[in-house]
């Protein structure tokens, strides 16, 4: 191990001083001290408004496409191609488990250079401490990438991967592709950092998502560009940690759009989303959705309360449902978002139990926060899950929930003049409304077995959910709050090896 560490660092110096000698002319390449300002991307300035409006339906929903459209317009526009960046240097790796740049607790900054990375790797080694990435930052060090073009054709060989507390990457205008399985396009673990500006991500393996996470997650900010990616178990965005996409333009052909695991986060302001669901990395569920949040139990993500928060753009969705939730708290929040679901047999909303988690305790718990938002398509609950859902700010609802009869508990809240019109019989524990917010559309809505009188207002009480999910397979929690940095391999605390014998991650719908 410290022979090979030795020829990592040794590779990583001699490529450093060749970038050095030969860009100086350009400032392709400088090694900065400590006290470096180094280019970050700034979210709160660029978060563009959120397409929603007080005028009722009609406006929202316009103010949604209109922005969802410039939106898709923009970033189509400004992701950069390969074509059109300058090279000024070719670096390249082709040996097993190293790395073709990397920056070891320091200060690095790189432009107009392209990366190649071929060789491979298996399990824990690359999929939570960076071995066989082309570009690799770790013990607080600083990666500055302008510019660039990253290419990488090998087994677990992300393109960019940032790892560790104090550890960042920043990279702006930019262009990478992966065609190997276990190979995303930005990679961050174990706490650390990854701030993304105006990039083109292209990933064709399996369990390759663009924008992708693992054990100990980290921060991770993505602004403008294009993310797309073609492989079973591939969504554009797989989140173990926080993350934060503005103003981009998301495609998955074959995976989830956008997956989120454990006590982590995804929010996607003005970001145009599209998935189409049609491969499983897994026979743990028989659903295919557009957005899922879950509790895999595979020790790679902190149990407790998952998030997902989307603000105008638009998401589309090919087949099967829009939402689902299994063996965790979720709360989503969607405000001014076109959501338009081209599957006619799918729901908006699923929270149901599958494979993960323990039987009879691993159904989905769902606060959903509809903000000035349109929602068309049915939900179910069943028995073992439970749903809180907050019409606000002149919502829109148009659909059953659980058409078939009762099943989990639904507590139904409409307030500032939302509405919700019936498309089927519905079955709820709770409803707090006024006399002119439901309307029955010929339908009969039950509230604990009661039909509810059309015109009539009524007082309920949300559900109380716990955020702790239930225990369940995989290879256990993490110490503490399952939050901390995975430990490295010799150390006494790494984590036990994933039980896939080939190097393929556990099965799970993306990764």
């Amino acid at each position: 191990m410290k022979a090979k560490e030795y020829r990592r660092k040794l590779a990583a110096i001699s490529i450093t001083m060749g970038l050095i000698v030969s860009l100086a002319g350009c400032g392709s390449s400088s090694k900065t001290d400590d006290t470096a300002t180094t280019a970050v991307s700034d979210t709160e300035t660029k978060i563009a408004t959120e397409g929603s409006t007080d005028s009722g339906e009609s406006s929202s929903e316009s103010t949604s496409q209109s922005s969802s459209e410039s939106t898709s317009e923009s970033s189509k526009s400004s992701a950069p191609s390969a074509d059109n960046i300058t090279i000024n240097e070719t670096v390249s790796n082709s040996s097993d488990g190293e790395h073709a740049i990397t920056a070891d607790g320091e200060s690095l900054s790189y432009n107009n250079i392209k990366v190649e990375k071929t060789g491979e790797a298996d399990g824990d080694e690359a999929d939570f401490y960076g071995e066989n990435a082309a570009i690799f930052a770790t013990n607080g060090g600083t990666l500055t990438l302008s510019e660039i073009v990253v290419d990488t054709n090998g087994k677990h060989a992300n393109g960019v991967f940032s790892y560790g507390e104090g550890t960042t990457v920043n990279i702006s205008d930019s262009v990478i592709t992966t065609s190997g399985n276990c190979s995303g396009g930005l990679m961050t673990t174990g706490g650390g950092t990854m701030n993304a500006t105006n990039l083109t991500i292209s990933t064709s393996g399996n369990s390759s998502a663009a924008i992708r996470s693992d054990r100990g997650g980290g921060t991770v900010t993505v602004t403008g560009g294009s993310y797309t990616t073609s492989g079973k178990g591939s969504p554009a965005i797989y989140s173990t940690a926080d993350i934060t996409v503005n103003d981009a333009e998301l495609t998955s052909t074959s995976s989830q759009g956008v997956v989120v695991e454990g006590k982590n986060s995804v929010t996607l302001n003005n970001v145009t989303l599209t998935a189409d669901n049609k491969s499983k990395n897994s026979d743990k569920s028989s659903w295919y959705q557009a957005v899922m949040i879950y509790q895999s139990m595979s020790g790679d993500a902190a149990e407790g309360k998952a998030s997902f928060t989307m603000k105008g753009g638009s998401l589309t969705n090919a087949n099967g449902d829009i939402f689902f939730v299994n063996n965790t708290v979720a709360d989503i929040n969607l405000s001014g978002t076109s959501i338009v679901n081209n599957d006619s047999s799918g729901v908006f909303l699923r929270a149901a139990a599958a494979g993960w988690g323990n039987e009879g305790s691993n159904g989905g718990k769902v606060n959903l926060t509809a903000d000035s938002q349109t929602i068309n398509g049915d939900m179910i609950v069943d028995e073992i899950s439970g749903l809180n859902l907050y019409l606000t700010n002149g919502s829109t609802f148009t659909g059953a929930i659980n058409s078939d009869g009762t099943a989990g508990d639904v507590y139904v809240e409409l307030s500032g003049g939302s509405t919700w019109t019936l498309t089927g019989d519905s079955y709820i524990s709770g409803l707090t409304c006024d006399a002119s917010s439901i309307n029955l559309n010929g339908h009969t809505l039950y509230i604990n077995g009661t039909a509810y009188t059309e015109g009539s207002s009524s007082t309920g009480e949300a559900i109380t959910f716990t955020s702790s999910s239930s225990g369940g397979e995989g290879h256990g929690g993490q110490p503490g709050d399952g939050n901390e940095p995975p430990g490295k391999p010799g150390d006494g605390n790494e984590p036990p090896a994933k039980p896939d014998g080939d190097g393929e991650p556990p099965a799970k719908p993306g990764e």
